[in-house]
């Protein structure tokens, strides 16, 4: 993944700073994410999400909205319709760039000004919000349990998330008379609506509210135990890992074609958890994840580099033996290869040496009406499945750097 420090104009003049995440290659799309209030670009949800949208294809902008963050101007002068006026400057932004968004998301607040914000951008073809309030003004709820200070001016001093936070009087005045009804039931656009049934920021009804508002297509998934910030990694991966899948059927993305000697194209695998080894793996239209067992330090969400390469002979060895059955016209009704990889002392090995190979076994299954020469015969043509040849004869890697 790639990654621009950027700025652009905000609703007032000001400075606001971006992160542009950028994929290997021209973007396929392009992603908003709105975070939540008193929140930054950097939380740990919002650069899971990017992360997972980037090795899709997906360029995604984040931002601090005004006064938050390395952005410029004072917070206490905002209010929630200038956070819809920052995000409208960011899509306008984008678009400027060749890059208008296809995927609006907002996290909390910001996923009520995503939903906002959404009939000012055109471009978009699909929102999400999480952990969102359905009343902007819910929000704050959570003030009085923060001991909040008044100055002389109105201004309310309190600490949010640990951090000290100055909350000005045009906010609470603009977020109690804000109804997101009227913008909901005109949305235009494919929702996803995530939230947490224990989330005890936001209540679920929200969730409710908003879904039910809605008019198709719309759809709803539970974040199970989350807290409202995601900030348990399992979680982030999981909410990454659904708006992927779900943008996917909403957002064009248009696979670029593969460089020449590449012929089924270019399988691309990027980190997906810098502080761990999980791995995201694309190839065309194609998503999967490779991941390291806990015991080794990962967090078992996917198969192993040895199990990836198990599966290659695996799958290659039944569809070598059904295309032969189909061509002879045998009854073979199915094919199951388990596969198991150890690694063994070389047989050839000098006496007193370490050296080891890898040995892969293969139990073939095979179903249906045969005899015993055609199941003699499938398992020999399982030896020339192309991926047992290719890993029993000497192969080259070449690498370069991109």
């Amino acid at each position: 993944m790639k990654m621009e420090k950027i700025s652009f104009e905000g609703h007032a003049g000001h400075d606001l700073a971006a992160r542009l995440d950028l994929p290997e290659g021209p973007p396929k799309a392009t992603a908003l994410f709105a975070h939540c209030f008193t929140c930054g670009k950097d939380i740990h949800a919002a650069r899971r999400i990017a992360q997972r949208l980037t090795a899709l294809g997906f360029a995604v902008l984040r931002f601090d909205f005004t006064g938050l963050g390395h952005s410029g101007g004072e917070f206490e002068n905002t209010t929630f319709t200038s956070n819809v006026a920052d995000l409208v400057a960011a899509a306008r932004h984008l678009e400027a760039r060749g890059l208008a968004p296809d995927l609006l998301i907002g996290h909390s607040l910001g996923g009520a000004a995503i939903l906002k914000a959404a009939a000012d951008i055109p471009s978009a073809r699909a929102v999400v919000t999480l952990a969102a309030p359905f009343d902007p003004e819910h929000v704050t709820q959570n003030f009085a349990a923060a001991d909040p200070r008044i100055d002389t001016r109105g201004v309310m001093e309190l600490t949010l998330g640990g951090r000290p936070v100055r909350i000005g009087p045009d906010f609470l005045e603009d977020v109690a008379a804000e109804s997101l009804d009227p913008a909901i039931r005109g949305l235009g656009r494919a929702l996803l609506v995530m939230h947490a049934p224990r989330d005890a920021v936001v209540g679920i009804e929200n969730a409710t509210q908003i879904f039910t508002h809605a008019k198709h297509p719309k759809s709803f998934v539970t974040l199970d135990s989350a807290d409202h910030l995601i900030s348990d990694a399992g979680d982030a991966e999981y909410a990454a890992g659904v708006i992927a899948a779900w943008a996917a059927r909403y957002v064009e993305l248009e696979t670029p074609a593969p460089p020449p000697g590449a012929p089924e194209g270019v399988v691309r695998v990027a980190e997906a958890d810098p502080e761990g080894f999980l791995q995201d793996i694309t190839s065309g239209a194609h998503h999967l994840l490779a991941d390291e067992p806990e015991a080794y330090g990962g967090t078992d969400r996917g198969l192993s580099p040895y199990g990836l390469l198990a599966a290659a002979l695996g799958a290659c060895t039944s569809m070598t033996i059904r295309m032969y059955a189909r061509r002879k016209g045998w009854p073979l009704a199915d094919v199951r290869v388990d596969v198991t990889h150890d690694k063994v002392h070389a047989q050839d090995a000098e006496a007193g040496k370490a050296q080891k190979v890898d040995r892969f076994h293969r139990e073939i299954c095979l179903s249906g009406d045969l005899d015993d020469d055609q199941r003699t015969r499938l398992v020999e043509i399982a030896d020339k499945c192309p991926v047992h040849q290719t890993l029993e004869r000497a192969s080259q890697v070449e690498t370069s750097l991109a």
